[in-house]
Order: C-alpha cells, then sequence, then structure tokens
C-alpha cells in the first residue's frame, strides 16, 4: 500500500461546501473503516483540511478523490491544493 498526503483548500463557495459536507464525511467514514482512510480533518481556522488516504497507488487514489461528494460534481467545492506520497515511519 502507498501513503499519501491530499491538502485541501477551502476557496469556494463556503454554503455549497457546507451543504455537502454531511455526505462528503459519510464518504470519508466509509474509506476509514475500508481502510483507505488513515487520518482527516480540518485545519483550525476552517480554510482547508488534511486527509492521509493509504490506497494501492495513485491511480487509486485518484479514483478516490473523484467518488468524493467534494469533487463528485461539475463545480467542486473544494480544491486540492497538494498531494504527496508520504513514506511513513514505523513508530
Amino acid at each position: 500500500m502507498t501513503t499519501f498526503a491530499v491538502r485541501l483548500v477551502f476557496d469556494r463557495d463556503d454554503a455549497a461546501r457546507l451543504e455537502v459536507r454531511p455526505k462528503h464525511r459519510e464518504y470519508l467514514t466509509s474509506l476509514a473503516a475500508a481502510g483507505r482512510l488513515r487520518l482527516a480533518g480540518p485545519f483550525a481556522d476552517q480554510k482547508g483540511a488534511q486527509l492521509v488516504y493509504e490506497v494501492a497507488d495513485r491511480a487509486e487514489l485518484d479514483a478516490v478523490l473523484a467518488a468524493d461528494p467534494y469533487f463528485d460534481r461539475p463545480e467542486p467545492v473544494a480544491t486540492v491544493e497538494e498531494i504527496r506520497e508520504w513514506a511513513l515511519l514505523p513508530l
């Protein structure tokens, strides 16, 4: 499995994002239950979020992100600012 850190920016219509957020969080819960999401949460200033996925490869990550309610619409409600493969240390 490959770990990816994904940083989102909430730089679009806040009302639209907040309307979609319950479905987004349900989706994240399902990913966590399936072992594909390790950590997730908004930054304290509510201007973005960090998510840590564990998936087979970048293609699977792209599919997971495309199915997220924040992005599975003609006009996404957030922006993916950065995606980085992460080599976590075994602690």
